[in-house]
Order: C-alpha cells, then structure tokens, then sequence
C-alpha cells in the first residue's frame, strides 16, 4: 500500500478511531476541523455541534450544495452501577446484543479520561444448554472495570451517564486494500467528504459547497435536519455506509452491494420507500458523473435504514437529495469491514458530481 491509498488509510485511521457516541462527538469534531481549515474559505460549528465548511462558487447566483456525513458513532451510556461495581448499560443507536458479550469498552470519565472495561458473560462451563442457545438481550449485560464496589467505580470519575464506545483500533487486512475498524459508519463518509474537497481545492465549480459534519445521526438524524433547516440548501448530497452482503448465507436476491465494485448510488432505502427515494435529476446526475469519469458504481435498494439524505424532506425544506455510499460489511459492530478504492471512488464520484452541478444545471432540472 502507498500513496493515495495509505493516505486516506491513515485519514480514515485517524477519524475511526476517534471517540465520539451520539452527542458527545467532540473528540472528532476538533479532527474534522483541523482537516477542513485549509480545504475551505470558512469554517465554523453550531450550538449542537454540527461543523460546516464553506468552499465559494464561482457565479454569482451560485446554487447551495450541502454535503452530509455523520461525525457520530453509536454507543453507549452508563445507567446503572450496582453494589459490586458492575456497569449497566443503555444503547446509543442501533446494537444487535448477540453480538457485544465479552467485547471490551473506552469508558470516558467525568474529567475526561479512558478507563477501559469489558462486557462479561458466564463461561460456557457453568452454563446450562438452554443458556447457550440463548441470546443475552442488552439490559442483562454487564461491564467490569476490576472494581469491588460501587465507590470503587465512582472514584474513577465513572457516574450515571458516563458514555462508552468500543475499543477497537482500525487496521489493513492482508488482501486487496481491505481494512476493518469500529465506526466506519460513518467515519469513512466524513473521510471521502474531506477528500473531495482536497480534490476541489483548486478546481473552479459554480456552485457554493458548504460541507456538514454532522451529529446525532445514529439517534434520527438530529444534526443533519439542524443544518439543513439552517442553510436552506439547493440541493443535499449525503455520504454513509451501506450494507456490503457479499457474504457467506445472503441469498442473491438479498444482495444490496458487493465490496470492491464501486461506491453505491442509493435508488432507495427505509422500508417501503420510508426514507430516501432519490430525486431522479439527482440519481441521473451520479450516474453521468460515474460512466464519464469511468468511475466504477453500484445501484443500491436497501429495505431498511436510511441517512441524512432523508432530512431535508422530514422536515419540509425543499431540498431534492441524493446519497453515495461506501459498501461496508459487518455495519454497527466492532469488526466493520471496507475496501480503500471504494472509499476513495466514492469521493471522486462526489467531485465528478459537484463539477457538473452548474447554474444550468439546476436551472434545467429543477427550473430555478
């Protein structure tokens, strides 16, 4: 591995492993705002956290294109600390439980700092058959620090509240530029975000960039209808995972993408149409962008699920939007996995895309 690929590798390291669960993405916030100062002409954050960086147009009636990728990673938050000083846990986003038994946590104290825990289970030894067969529902895990008490716990800063996220490092595996981390969804999307723009960096688009880092994602997409609400776009281009089921037991029919094959252009996702049905202008937009720049795609219909692509009609603001995903397998647990070319094509179908998004343009689809 070089160039391009070890540099966004080394990027997408860097953001990955970042601590940053649902509302608490200030770990991530000041990486992102670091990497943006010199890509944009103007950086700043909202009250919530949102980051926006401002790349100017080159016309005077520029047309608003947002650019979307979440900041936030799901997680969890300490509710219960029992006598013996076990931690219990309440989910930030979406988990499956079957996956988290022996699992081990980054715990952030009250000042800041890591203590690190694992989520216990009862060896198999003294376990009955009907146990093993069972899945432990989240409510009935448990985390251990090593403490005897709950003062012992307490000492360390850890309190009600006290959030915690997977620790897990972000690292190549031996084949075909594939890497596998925690919280792909959606650091990858804020990668491929930062690396369009350093593609754009000296290169004249008419249409004004505002590029959001968003929070909140994981838990309905809250800082993403923020911004949009707030910026009044033209149009949404939202960047995330989407489900790589390449993999051993998905029937054909069940496939949604493939690693190695190109970003996705989302047609659809949520079930029955309950997210994002792509604005046509938009998807034929991606694809003329794709097949020009001999940029290798996928068309994406996921049933389930959706991303900030879909906020800007939940809340009533007339924004037509479109969303490019990196195939991701293993989405929302500690072992995701992706390749670099997709990630990094998806970024260049991005800038391909942002290129064509003229005044004309707009003015021919959309009549504005």
């Amino acid at each position: 591995m070089g160039g391009e690929y070890e540099e966004f590798f080394n990027l997408l390291k860097k953001l990955a492993n970042a601590f940053g669960p649902s509302g608490y993405e200030d770990e991530i916030r000041e990486i992102v705002e670091k990497e943006l100062d010199n890509l944009v002409d103007e950086v700043w954050r909202d009250k919530h956290g949102n980051v926006y960086g401002r790349k100017r147009g080159s016309s005077a009636n520029a047309p608003k294109v947002v650019i979307a990728a979440h900041m936030d990673e799901i997680g969890f938050m300490i509710k219960y600390i029992d006598d013996k000083g076990f931690l219990y846990l309440a989910p930030i986003g979406g988990w499956n439980p079957r996956i988290l038994p022996a699992q081990r946590l980054r715990i952030r104290t009250r000042d800041g700092k890591t203590v690190r825990g694992v989520i216990g289970v009862k060896p198999p030894h003294i376990m009955t058959p009907e146990e093993q067969k069972q899945v432990i529902p989240l409510e009935k895990l448990f985390v251990d620090i090593g403490a005897s008490s709950r003062e012992d716990v307490e000492k360390l800063g850890i309190r009600i509240g006290s959030l915690a996220d997977l620790d897990r490092e972000t690292v190549m595996l031996p084949l075909n530029n594939t890497i596998t981390g925690k919280s792909f969804d959606d650091r990858v999307g804020v990668a491929v975000m930062i690396w369009s723009l350093r593609l754009l960096k000296n290169v004249v688009h008419e249409s004004e960039v505002i590029a959001v880092a968003t929070v909140q994602e994981e838990v309905g997409l809250k800082g993403a209808k923020l911004a949009v609400n707030a910026l009044k776009p033209d149009a949404l281009m939202a960047l995330d995972v989407t489900v790589a089921s390449d993999v051993p037991g998905v029937e054909a029919s069940q496939t949604v993408t493939q690693l190695g094959k190109g970003p996705a252009i989302k047609v659809m996702d949520g079930r029955s149409g309950g997210g994002l049905i792509t604005h046509p202008r938009l998807l034929d937009l991606l694809i003329k962008a794709a097949e020009e720049e001999k940029i290798p795609y996928q068309l994406e219909v996921l049933t389930g699920g959706t991303t900030d692509a879909s906020a800007p009609l939940m809340i009533g603001v007339d924004a037509p939007s479109a969303a490019i995903s990196v195939p991701t397998r293993y989405i929302h647990s500690p072992v995701e996995v992706l390749r670099l070319d997709d990630a990094i094509n998806a970024a260049k179908l991005l800038t391909a895309s942002i290129k064509r998004m003229t005044v004309n343009w707009f003015r021919e689809a959309f009549g504005k």
